[in-house]
């Protein structure tokens, strides 16, 4: 890492953690972390303006499923957000993930390729604004999200998650009404064509020297400051 203190920026090259918060913490069991997924990434650049990482194939990382090992969206929607959690590993298989993120942006936009290099699609993830520690950055998912198409057609994602995360408290009607709004703006983002999008990473590649960073044992751990 260059520089000191908190707000220090990442080299390309150093590994980080990218982690999301638990949103469902009156389902939580005893002793679990409150931090309920990890992807280890790879720093492609970090300025005021933009973090990039990169989660190659074969990654490492942590998921959320239930207490009897069944993955979380196997769970009918009616329960999916209610049912006793744990923590698993687990591997990222097939292409990688690009993942750019604004600072104080309420979204992060990533980038999928099928094999062949031949690119997919972006996905806008809308989330908290990530905060920054010395091992990675942290956030929590808003169950929201925005797919968008080469030929810039897009369209909301998982609007029946969203809907019932509010109506099982895990979201009240103020923090929807934003997140919400926070979509509209990465639409207009969209629509205008303004970065990332227009910036042409569907035409960047990792660099082929970087090795798949390792998941580490204290993946959990807690940065010297937590939102509050």
């Amino acid at each position: 890492m260059t520089g000191t203190g908190e707000c220090a920026r990442w080299a390309p090259g150093d590994r980080i953690l990218w982690r999301y918060r638990d949103n469902g913490r009156t389902h939580r069991t005893a002793g679990a972390p409150p931090v309920h997924i990890c992807r280890p990434v790879t720093v492609v650049q970090d300025t005021d303006e933009l973090l990039a990482v990169w989660m190659a194939p074969g990654t490492e990382c942590v998921r959320p499923v239930l207490l009897d090992g069944t993955q979380v969206h196997a769970e009918p929607l009616a329960t999916r957000y209610t049912a006793p959690r744990t923590t698993a590993r687990s591997t990222w298989f097939g292409s990688g993930v690009l993942k750019l993120a604004r600072p104080g942006d309420p979204w992060s936009v990533w980038l999928f390729w099928d094999r062949g290099w031949m690119f997919r699609n972006w996905y806008v993830n809308l989330e908290e604004p990530r905060t920054r520690w010395s091992g990675g950055v942290d956030s929590e998912d808003h169950f929201l999200d925005i797919s968008v198409n080469p030929d810039r057609s897009w369209k909301w994602l998982d609007e029946d998650e969203f809907a019932q995360a509010q109506h099982v408290g895990l979201m009240d009607r103020g923090t929807a009404r934003r997140v919400r709004e926070a979509g509209l703006a990465a639409v207009e983002v969209i629509t205008g064509w303004g970065s990332p999008f227009r910036d042409g990473w569907e035409h960047w590649r990792p660099d082929p020297r970087w090795q798949v960073p390792p998941l580490p044992d204290d993946w959990d751990r807690t940065p010297a400051r937590m939102p509050s």
